[in-house]
């Protein structure tokens, strides 16, 4: 197939841009006492970003700020629609009222750099309707098969511990801007230590639209994920289905299979049926 549909990539666009006042800026240099206060909205909208859902006093430690100061900047997100408030429910009984975390909302998301995403979007939807959904197929596999030849050497290179790999992989999407992370999930006793886990977490989506319609971007980028950490992953969630971040569960029970990641590979045998097991909206 023929690759004349270019899509965003992370790299080229995950920027982000606070409004003021949830309008776009004035032209003209801002005063010092602006510009002081989109640098430090920046600051907190990348802190939500990275570690949502958060509280305002999980903010105010990360960025050592007062609490004062960090609700003052929130408010100003919230208003600008780039943030959200979700409740969640406290541990333990008697817990009383749902806690306060902060995450992106949908407008969020979409100014970190998806300018062309509705022309991609039409682009694909002719594509489907001339060739059918196996040529969309073929297209996302195809994409992620350039991901996965940039990243085998450096994830490679953390040997066979799946952790490593894992952290590998995470450092590479973070550079390509998809602002990721890894949390170790220990076996408690009297589960055996082989079903530790590691989960990645992708705080931003450049493609989070074009998943949205076409679920199959999210398959081939879970088995570019299990092609190079070399065990079978799954996704707990993705932002194209309405989750916070997109999650995916990394088994650490065992070494990296031999010939962990084969660029292209799985491009006949990718699942049509997605696995997503999408968390619930809080």
């Amino acid at each position: 197939m023929t690759n004349s549909t270019s899509l965003p990539s992370a790299g080229s666009g995950a920027r982000i841009s606070v409004l003021r006042g949830g309008k776009p800026a004035a032209q003209g240099a801002p005063s010092p006492a602006a510009d002081s206060d989109e640098r430090t909205r920046d600051r907190v909208l990348s802190a939500v970003l990275e570690h949502g859902p958060v509280s305002a006093a999980e903010l105010g430690d990360l960025l050592g700020f007062t609490p004062a100061a960090v609700r003052r900047h929130l408010d100003h997100l919230s208003r600008a629609g780039v943030i959200e408030v979700k409740r969640v429910a406290r541990a333990g009984a008697g817990a009383g009222r749902p806690a306060r975390r902060y995450v992106l909302s949908s407008q969020g998301q979409s100014t970190l750099g998806d300018d062309y995403l509705n022309i991609a979007s039409s682009a694909l939807k002719q594509l489907e309707e001339m060739a059918g959904a196996e040529a969309v197929r073929k297209f996302a596999v195809e994409r992620f098969a350039d991901m996965e030849r940039r990243y085998a050497p450096e994830v490679d290179q953390a040997g066979t511990d799946i952790t490593a790999r894992a952290q590998a992989l995470s450092a590479a999407l973070s550079r390509d801007g998809y602002v990721a992370s890894t949390a170790s999930i220990e076996a408690k006793s009297p589960l055996p230590a082989a079903l530790s886990s590691v989960q990645l977490c992708q705080g931003h989506c450049p493609i989070q639209q074009l998943a949205s319609q076409f679920p199959v971007f999210c398959d081939a980028e879970t088995e570019t994920f299990s092609r190079l950490v070399g065990v079978d992953v799954r996704r707990l969630s993705t932002l194209a289905r309405g989750g916070h971040v997109c999650t995916t569960h990394i088994p650490t029970g065992r070494p990296a299979a031999t010939e962990a990641h084969a660029p292209g590979a799985g491009q006949d045998t990718l699942n049509e049926v997605s696995n997503h097991l999408q968390e619930r909206p809080l």
